[in-house]
């Protein structure tokens, strides 16, 4: 939950979406929300109904939990985080990174949903030291080409590979 409203701080949440997001009970996620807005973590605002939810960039404690949370979940916790707001269908990373973790770029596939900002792509690739390599297919695209069994991607499909979301 942290993780997704501090990698996310132009957005604004409200708690059962935060909870869908999160997989979690909606009334568990309003008393942390409560309380990380107690802590100063997160500010709220109340529209209509429904009270939203925001990381407070003015915290002191801002970027150091950002970054606590980037290195607790590596890199590839951060772009997970960062594609739970975008719709995307199905994302996974592939090649050399995927075989081992040592290799110097991330090379990251997405199916569907919307483009992911540039300015967290480049924060995240700050913070790891890696470039990020991102090539994105609509899903009527990724379907046909599977469907054909195009050689390209069914070798992409068939090695290694960490799963960010959805199925294949």
């Amino acid at each position: 939950m942290l993780a997704l409203l501090l990698n996310n701080p132009e957005e604004k949440f409200y708690v059962r979406e935060i909870a869908t997001l999160v997989r979690k009970n909606p009334s568990g996620v309003k008393r942390e929300l409560d309380n990380l807005e107690k802590m100063g973590i997160l500010t709220s605002k109340k529209v209509a109904n429904l009270k939203y939810f925001q990381a407070e960039k003015q915290s002191p404690l801002f970027a150091e939990l950002k970054n606590l949370i980037a290195k607790s979940l590596g890199i590839h916790g951060a772009l997970k985080a960062l594609l739970k707001t975008s719709n995307v269908k199905i994302a996974f990373i592939y090649g050399p990174y995927a075989e081992s973790e040592d290799a110097d770029a991330v090379s990251l596939l997405i199916v569907g949903g919307n483009s992911l900002p540039a300015e967290s792509i480049r924060d995240i690739e700050e913070k790891f030291g890696k470039k990020v390599h991102i090539t994105v297919m609509d899903e009527n695209e990724f379907k046909s080409r599977k469907e054909s069994g195009e050689a390209e991607l069914e070798k992409l499909l068939s090695g290694n590979k960490i799963m960010l979301m959805g199925k294949l």
